[in-house]
């Protein structure tokens, strides 16, 4: 064995380079930090070659004195703690002190920087191999820039594991997306090969950071996203949830910070799963920018060398908050939330094609009439009219919020349902499972009741006009038209009743006749121990019989065919990972799920108006009715602009 020896501050640094630069995008990363914990408010970052050859990062902020410039390039120098306590409190983005350190070491590295009332900028440069910095003056304004040249050029094993200049500056962009998204109030511009990338001003108001989202995430993720802002017990979650109905293959679009730091946690990956359960088709990922803000003094974020993951001191309260606020504001989605806002539009001028202006008057009653009425004889009567007063009462009333709500109220009473009893085949899927208490039934029946006057506001949904092909439902409502899934919006509206049932007469037991004992870990038996008020609640009681044994006496009735052993095992591994669990309910869901899917109308079964209409105005009451059970969606709409362009109208 060789002698113990001390490393030279060479090698030292350039091990520790290892763990803080990967690639040039973890140069960026580290450099962008300390330019906001600075205090900048307007970054500039410029790259050559996917940023091997060249980074170069301007900012305004206080700069560093010239007394402390050649400082700033040691290992271990940090202005951003000084005692062991600060770690439990860092409210910076960066504190360790290596990063300068460790890029000087596989670099050419020139530091650039000014004060307030310091006569001139002072400039400090290094290169790998002998790691002294040579100091001299420079002119510069209050601020730094630094520049990062020919990377890795000392340590070319490194270099090789690089990818093309595409794939890093790819990884390069994404991390000036992440920290353009946690600080809205810093501006960002980003150069590539003397191209400009992104140029993102500061947004202060709710459109500017909308705006900003948009240019970093896509317009569409925007248009389909949720803005949440829910404050509790010393945490506050707010920012955008993209609906059900747009998901990704990958989860390339989901963002998270605490305090401002973007993290990849498992805690809260779990608490977003759980949120999405029933509304996401399999395999697919939701979308989201979300920030969470707490104590400093919570959060340890000093557990992983790149600070991209956090450790909560209550992970277990934090996991119950995060669940429980996203999954109502995606309850809280109703159809008149995705639509797009109704005003009118000033009518096309008639061309000289032969159409008059009574025919582009007609298309104009089109858009603003609700649908028609079915007379007895089953014939459509369009009574509508197109007058300039008509047109002015509706404009006023598509812009009046109070006048929609009223108006969808109305709606709700006018067509209350009353359920018809299910057909011998429903009944007994949903008596062998002993929930025929929670009101399954279709279809809705109702008297024939009399649309509302022609100047009133349609519904989100519209009025059912045709049924298409024993599955689909035709409606119209102020901006064009809607096709409905009848078989997914039912068995969605049966499933949350029968959740809702099943909820409010709680989790019904029963005592099982053998017990059945459960061989498991030590490690599991005081699991189950420690939770014991938690497993009674739902249903499930559990006896220790010996170090590593375990005895069902009592499971729900809605578990009774389940494995429950394999049940029991997850519940205790969600437990001692994430000090929560939802196995056992998921599973009840799972089979309610099921249960109203075999309860649900049928395609190729024909409805009348009425039951179409019932059903229509049944998912504008029901929560989450845009996504079936299984996370397809129940409708679509095509605007009036959509089919214009379909059949170059306008043109």
């Amino acid at each position: 064995m060789k002698p113990i020896r001390l490393l030279d501050n060479r090698l030292a640094n350039q091990i520790a380079a290892g763990e803080v630069v990967e690639r040039p995008a973890s140069v960026v990363k580290e450099l962008l930090e300390n330019s906001i914990d600075a205090g900048a408010r307007r970054l500039t970052v410029e790259v050559e070659n996917g940023g091997v050859k060249l980074i170069r990062i301007r900012d305004d902020g206080h700069g560093i004195p010239q007394d402390e410039l050649a400082m700033a390039l040691s290992r271990h120098a940090t202005s951003k703690i000084s005692e062991l306590e600060d770690l439990e409190g860092v409210a910076t983005l960066g504190f360790r002190g290596e990063a300068l350190a460790s890029i000087s070491s596989v670099s050419r590295l020139t530091l650039t920087s000014n004060i307030a009332g310091q006569a001139s900028g002072w400039q400090a440069r290094v290169e790998g191999r002998d790691m002294a910095a040579q100091v001299m003056p420079a002119p510069h304004p209050v601020g730094t820039t630094i520049e990062v040249r020919d990377l890795f050029f000392n340590t070319p094993a490194r270099r090789k594991f690089l990818r093309t200049e595409k794939t890093e500056f790819s990884h390069l962009e994404e991390v000036v997306k992440r920290l353009a998204l946690s600080r809205f109030d810093v501006g960002f511009t980003l150069r590539h090969n003397q191209r400009s990338v992104h140029q993102l001003r500061p947004a202060v108001t709710q459109a500017e950071k909308d705006r900003r989202v948009a240019a970093l995430c896509s317009p569409k993720f925007i248009e389909n996203a949720v803005i949440i802002d829910v404050a509790a017990s010393g945490l506050k979650l707010y920012g955008w949830v993209g609906l059900p109905t747009f998901s990704r293959a990958s989860a390339d679009l989901q963002y998270f910070f605490v305090n401002g730091r973007v993290i990849r946690d498992k805690l809260v990956a779990h608490a977003v799963r759980q949120a999405y359960r029933d509304v996401l088709y399999s395999g697919r990922h939701p979308t989201f920018v979300l920030y969470l803000e707490l104590e400093p003094a919570m959060v340890d974020v000093n557990v992983h060398p790149t600070k991209h993951e956090v450790r909560f001191r209550d992970g277990r309260t934090v996991h119950n908050f995060l669940f429980s606020t996203l999954n109502r504001a995606l309850g809280e989605v109703r159809p008149e939330d995705q639509l797009p806002p109704a005003v009118l539009t000033n009518p096309p001028q008639p061309r000289a094609s032969g159409i008059d202006a009574g025919e582009f008057q007609r298309q104009e009653a089109i858009q603003l009439a609700p649908a028609p009425m079915a007379s007895s004889s089953g014939h459509y009567a369009n009574e509508t009219s197109s007058s300039s007063g008509n047109h002015a009462q509706r404009l006023s009333q598509a812009t009046d919020p109070g006048q929609v709500k009223r108006q969808i109220e109305a709606y709700s009473q006018l067509y209350a349902t009353t359920a018809e009893p299910l057909n011998a085949n429903e009944a007994r899927a949903v008596g062998e499972n002993g929930v025929q208490e929670s009101g399954v039934a279709f279809p809705p029946r109702v008297p024939t009741q009399p649309l509302p006057e022609n100047d009133a506001l349609a519904p989100p949904l519209g009025y059912a006009i045709a049924q298409l092909k024993g599955i689909y439902i035709l409606s119209e409502n102020d901006q064009g038209m809607i096709l409905v899934d009848m078989h997914a919006a039912h068995e969605r509206i049966t499933y949350e009743r029968m959740k809702q049932s099943y909820q409010e007469q709680g989790i019904r037991a029963q005592p099982l006749l053998v017990p059945k004992s459960v061989s498991v870990s030590e490690r599991e038996a005081d699991c189950a121990e420690e939770n014991s008020e938690y497993f009674s609640r739902l249903g499930l009681t559990l006896e220790r019989m010996g170090p590593e044994t375990l005895l069902v006496r009592q499971i729900p009735v809605m578990l009774q065919n389940a494995d429950v052993e394999k049940l029991l095992r997850d519940v205790f591994s969600d437990l001692m990972q994430h000090g929560t669990s939802d196995r056992i309910e998921a599973h009840i869901n799972e089979i309610m799920a099921t249960m109203a899917c075999h309860g649900s109308v049928r395609a190729n079964r024909k409805l009348s108006i009425e039951e179409m209409n019932a059903l229509l105005r049944d998912m504008e009451q029901t929560e989450r009715s845009g996504q079936c059970n299984h996370g397809r969606p129940t409708w679509t709409m095509l605007t009036m602009d959509q089919l214009d362009k379909l059949f170059l109208r306008g043109r």
